[in-house]
């Protein structure tokens, strides 16, 4: 995939990696419009290629009483008035093959959620739309694997697909992330690492997901440095007080200095 089949990228024809940034969940207009004006004069200064993340519901909750969402047309308009406002793409994750034709009416790229990536009607369901299509790897899955998962998007004819790296069960509650599967992959499709989700720790006895966000700056250079084409990233200017994966998301006030860093480490490993 060339970044720049998605539509309204900034940036797309500079030797930089490629953001996917945003809130875990659409909790509102007003956040979202703050984060992504935020995440916007960061990507523009830097000229890193940006595309606003955000999901428009949570399918996958360890309770039922956990947050889902403000309703699925609402936070649909909501993401497509940032890339209105903004001039950038966005991406959202579905989970139904339902989801897919919906959202696509509102995004620039559908997302498959790591647990759903083996579900065939679904990927297909997502290719079928013509948009990019974002295949998060299974927790479960090993690197090579994700061939299978990408070359069902090609089959349904569409050539728009990229994989996202979200890091490996480590026992029942953490992830690791291993750094040979970049390469791996890089050769199905462009390569994003999911600084986020890596650091997750699942399966809390509260009910509600852990994660170490003091190891986001170091898996995010590791990657980098290994030649991921994106990096992905949750943030929120509150995340303690985040509806959703608050533990294990960026602050907002951080952004900026990482992704300096981040733009440093990827100029000195083009060198080589």
């Amino acid at each position: 995939m060339n970044i720049n089949n998605i539509p309204q990228i900034k940036n797309a024809d500079k030797n930089n990696f490629f953001l996917l940034a945003g809130p875990c969940a659409i909790e509102g207009e007003e956040m979202a419009m703050r984060i992504a004006e935020k995440i916007v004069s960061i990507t523009d200064k830097l000229e890193i290629p940006y595309v606003f993340k955000g999901s428009f519901k949570k399918a996958n909750r360890s309770r039922v009483d956990s947050f889902t969402g403000i309703g699925d047309e609402k936070a649909l308009k909501i993401l497509q008035k940032v890339s209105k406002e903004f001039g950038i793409p966005t991406i959202t994750d579905i989970h139904t093959n339902e989801d897919a034709a919906m959202a696509a009416e509102y995004v620039d790229v559908l997302q498959i959620p790591a647990f759903l990536v083996r579900q065939t009607d679904l990927v297909v369901a997502a290719a079928e739309t013509g948009k990019t299509v974002n295949l998060k790897k299974g927790q479960f899955m090993s690197p090579e694997s994700m061939k299978h998962a990408v070359q069902k998007v090609l089959d349904s004819n569409n050539e728009n697909v990229m994989v996202t790296d979200r890091g490996t069960m480590f026992g029942y509650q953490d992830m690791i992330v291993d750094f040979r599967g970049i390469p791996t992959m890089k050769q199905f499709a462009t390569t994003v690492l999911d600084v986020t989700h890596s650091l997750q720790q699942p399966n809390q006895t509260s009910g509600v997901t852990g994660g170490r966000p003091e190891m986001i700056e170091t898996i995010a250079k590791a990657g980098i440095a290994t030649g991921v084409d994106g990096i992905f990233i949750e943030t929120h200017f509150d995340p303690a007080n985040a509806k959703s994966d608050g533990a294990n998301m960026l602050h907002l006030d951080l952004l900026e200095g990482l992704m300096t860093k981040l733009v440093a480490l990827r100029k000195t490993v083009n060198q080589f």
